[in-house]
């Protein structure tokens, strides 16, 4: 059967627990998140443009050229067009310190990034699948509503973000201590939701995921080349382009998957495109940090463990300087 014409089998129930875990995940990244990484970011703003424009801008563009290449099937082009389109999750800072990254950097850019995410994703979504020969007929047929998609993602990342960083400002302590728990429970909530959903449809999994693998493997690959190749181009420290590289090259998947199976009613293609996606970018993203963290001494720096503004000045941008006396924000060790 055409991967099109599937529909993958996601029960209300499940629907509510994906939603849950997806909340998790950006609570936990909330929790992590302090007032004085958005005034770090304000700080470096080379950098913070360069990984937006990214993002937002230049990884979706290189997702849809990618679809049209490999002349896949609207619903799995649409899949990889939607996961371009998420926001970066904090499973980027993490990997970003076992490589020996800038962690400054890649916290305050994960920030920033899911807050321009309520706005910039449902534009993206609907400007890239707009103009996809086989994917526009595939929205014209849902009938997706750009205005529809920015209220849930608001609601989605808006409100445990908000509820996050407030947390984390008047108690910081307890914030610490549940982003610990929060973190590592909320991801491995989303693979339980993703492999119970596998399970679910394994038959449609194994019938399909041929063309799913390869065009998944390409597209992480893509994102992960060109968020690194995006840092060596702006001659960004090598601490920073490490940053940079899982900053672009890291999607919150989860996000995608719940909004594939709240606007697009479960599409076959959309659904396998984000859910394998969901598992293969961790692995791809530990191989990558695990490759720099075992590189020849000299190649690489020393794991930043300090909160932005904190960072040493390697990680400055060309003609800034240090940052590490300009915010004056505490330090955290990044577990891992």
């Amino acid at each position: 059967m055409d991967v099109d014409g599937i529909r993958i089998a996601f029960d209300e129930g499940s629907l509510t627990t994906l939603k849950i875990v997806v909340g998790a995940i950006l609570f936990g990244i909330a929790l992590d998140t302090k007032a004085a990484d958005f005034v770090a970011a304000a700080r470096r703003p080379w950098a913070i443009t360069v990984g937006v424009f990214a993002q937002f801008a230049l990884l979706p563009a290189v997702t849809f050229l990618l679809t049209l290449a490999l002349d896949l099937r609207g619903s799995v082009a649409l899949g990889l067009i939607l996961v371009a389109c998420c926001p970066p999750g904090n499973v980027s800072n993490i990997l970003t310190h076992r490589a020996g990254g800038d962690v400054a950097l890649s916290v305050s850019m994960t920030a920033v990034s899911n807050v321009l995410a309520i706005v910039l994703m449902p534009l993206n979504v609907a400007f890239w699948g707009g103009l996809h020969p086989t994917g526009k007929a595939l929205l014209a047929s849902i009938d997706l509503s750009a205005v529809d998609m920015l209220l849930e993602i608001a609601l989605v990342i808006g409100v445990p973000f908000v509820a996050g960083i407030t947390i984390a400002h008047f108690l910081p302590v307890f914030a610490s201590r549940a982003h610990k728990v929060v973190g590592p429970l909320s991801f491995l909530g989303l693979g339980g939701v993703i492999a119970a959903g596998l399970a679910k449809n394994w038959d449609i999994f194994l019938a399909h995921i041929g063309v799913v693998l390869v065009a998944v493997f390409l597209h992480d690959a893509l994102a992960l080349l060109l968020g690194y190749g995006i840092g060596r181009a702006t001659r960004l420290p090598a601490a920073s382009t490490k940053a940079m590289t899982f900053e672009v090259g890291i999607r919150n998947a989860g996000l995608g998957l719940l909004l594939v199976f709240t606007y697009f009613n479960g599409l076959g293609g959309m659904a396998l495109a984000a859910a394998w996606w969901g598992i293969w970018d961790i692995i791809a993203g530990l191989a990558v940090a695990q490759l720099w963290r075992h590189s020849r001494p000299g190649s690489g720096v020393t794991p930043s463990r300090d909160r932005p503004g904190a960072a040493s000045g390697s990680s400055a941008e060309p003609g800034e300087g240090s940052h590490g006396a300009d915010s004056g924000a505490a330090t955290r060790s990044e577990e891992v």
